[in-house]
């Protein structure tokens, strides 16, 4: 829920997100990746994994969390997407070179396939998705 919005041409000069109280910033369909539990929810898995790199305070990152958890619910079992918190997993943050956030890394058998920078519509984030996903059997 964006509460006041300024956009320039050349970029966002001011975002404000409000929450609901008691409002779940990581959503229902998303998982809490973690520094200590990196390596066996994403290196380790054989499944197709979305991770979100974002932080509490930023504007973005909490703009595009209900379209993620949207996405993950849409797409269960194709895809997993997972939430990393940058201010208490730096290190993993670091190791991946995120600079900025939200950064989103697509992983497939443990290693990232792409990276999507930035506030992005769901149309969008689909469209960079779609390629990577295994198309769903159709039923004859």
């Amino acid at each position: 829920r964006v509460s006041s919005f300024h956009a320039h041409p050349d970029h966002y000069t001011f975002w404000y997100v409000s929450m609901n109280e008691g409002e779940n910033p990581m959503g229902s369909n998303t998982v809490v990746v973690t520094n200590e539990n990196f390596e066996d929810v994403v290196i380790k898995s054989k499944a197709l994994i979305l991770v979100d790199f974002w932080a509490e305070w930023c504007g973005p990152c909490k703009m595009i969390a209900p379209i993620l958890d949207e996405i993950a619910g849409e797409l269960s079992g194709q895809l997993t997407i997972g939430k990393l918190d940058v201010d208490t997993n730096q290190a993993t943050a670091m190791s991946f070179g995120v600079m900025s956030i939200p950064t989103m890394m697509l992983f497939k058998e443990g290693k990232p396939v792409a990276t999507i920078v930035g506030f992005q519509p769901k149309a969008q984030l689909l469209g960079k998705l779609m390629p990577h996903l295994t198309p769903a059997k159709v039923a004859a």
